[in-house]
């Protein structure tokens, strides 16, 4: 009887121990993606000097935005990431990133294309200036209140 009960609690054990490790196993890695889907193959369908606006929207339909300050310029985006393994607690790994600009002439017409991926995205230098935005900062007063509202806040155990 002792026997029979120490080995109805194994084959829990081991119940137990297998779906631990079946729940981590994956068949399929889960992508998330934001963005036009192969863009830098849509792109391709679009020739220079030929295409027209209306020929862009049916490839890869209405920009993500356009340029403030021209209407000409248009951007299409595409970006996949993956979850997190349980080695890397969580992390996402960005796996595409990828930008597309058009410009077009007055007609129209596409004049230039660029393609950017994530490989020539790390080519880019960007500037290190900062630039001070006036309306955004608080004054004394508004700072001294919400550092005692914080305090106060801070106190609190719900």
């Amino acid at each position: 009887m002792f026997f029979i009960f120490k080995i109805k609690h194994f084959k829990n054990l081991i119940y137990l121990i297998l779906v631990f490790i079946l729940s981590n196993c994956q068949l399929k890695e889960p992508i998330k993606g934001h963005g036009i889907n192969f863009l830098e193959n849509r792109s391709k369908k679009i020739s220079l000097n030929k295409s027209n606006k209306n020929d862009v929207i049916n490839i890869l339909g209405n920009p993500h935005t356009t340029s403030i300050d021209d209407e000409n310029l248009w951007f299409y985006f595409d970006r996949k990431i993956s979850g997190g393994s349980i080695i890397k607690f969580g992390d996402v790994d960005l796996l595409e990133n990828n930008v597309l600009i058009i410009n077009f002439n007055r007609y129209g017409i596409v004049q230039n294309k660029e393609f950017f991926s994530k490989e020539d995205m790390k080519k880019i230098k960007y500037s290190e200036m900062k630039t001070e935005n006036p309306v955004s900062k608080q004054s004394f007063v508004s700072a001294f209140l919400q550092s005692v509202r914080q305090k106060m806040y801070g106190k609190r155990k719900f």
